[in-house]
């Protein structure tokens, strides 16, 4: 079955299969929201069912709940649970200081809370997600559905003053209608091409109002697993110690795919 997978499904499979390897039991783990998550999810459910890994899992969204649910991870809310161990998560784009732009599907807000209540963070990405500057995703930012317009106009007059190279803002669509997050509300994506100060540009999008949470993940994550299409996975710490290199082995993992 996994020769049947894309290269760029398999890198995500993989990253996601060696990033459950830091899951111990007892963890109270952030379950984060996207494909490559997904992945993640559906790893952690197969050590559950076949180890008897005892572990509570705070998913970062609707769908993640659903999946962590149908996988028979026990799940809870972040209240519930108050602090967590680790979080794991995919990115949109990752930087050399492991900085990141998250939200490509409107879950930032509640990833980047559960993120920061965790002891510490691994991003799972395949190795198209790294980058050498943030900015080629465009940016999400959450905005509330009360003047968005207005938030919009002042997000682009904002921009003029940041080192970015493009400016554009539009609107998330879902169809016809604006996208709607869990919280209810609206996403903003900017299409800055370049970031040239990441932390300047996520502290001053906080700064509007009606901005509810931007995109951009600065000093949360700990750690970033990359996959790549023939099993090899590179683990990238924080702390600057050298590449760990590893392979994973896909007919270990062929049961994941019986539903796909």
């Amino acid at each position: 079955m996994a020769r049947e997978l894309s290269p760029i499904e398999k890198a995500k499979l993989a990253a996601a299969r060696r990033a459950v390897d830091f899951v111990e039991a007892g963890m109270r783990v952030g379950l984060g929201t996207g494909s490559t998550a997904a992945w993640m999810v559906r790893c952690l459910g197969q050590r559950v069912r076949e180890e008897g890994l005892k572990i509570t899992g705070v998913p970062t969204s609707v769908q993640t709940a659903a999946l962590a649910r149908a996988e028979g991870i026990s799940i809870v809310t972040l209240e519930e649970a108050r602090w967590l161990d680790l979080t794991i998560d995919g990115t949109d784009e990752f930087d050399a200081d492991l900085n990141l732009i998250k939200g490509g599907g409107g879950a930032h807000l509640r990833e980047k809370v559960v993120a920061t209540a965790s002891d510490q963070m691994i991003v799972i990405a395949d190795a198209a997600k790294e980058v050498a500057c943030l900015g080629a995703f465009p940016l999400p930012i959450e905005v509330i559905p009360f003047g968005w317009q207005t938030t919009k106009a002042l997000v682009e007059e904002m921009l003029v003053s940041l080192d970015v190279m493009g400016r554009e803002v539009t609107i998330r669509m879902k169809g016809d209608q604006p996208f709607v997050s869990d919280e209810g509300n609206r996403i903003l994506d900017l299409h800055l091409g370049r970031i040239g100060n990441a932390r300047q540009v996520a502290l001053a999008l906080n700064q509007v109002p009606g901005v509810v949470e931007n995109g951009l993940f600065i000093d949360i994550c700990d750690r970033v697993v990359i996959g790549h299409g023939d099993g090899r996975v590179v683990v990238r710490d924080f702390s600057g110690a050298p590449d760990e290199v590893d392979r994973i082995d896909f007919a270990a993992t062929e049961n994941l795919f019986a539903d796909l």
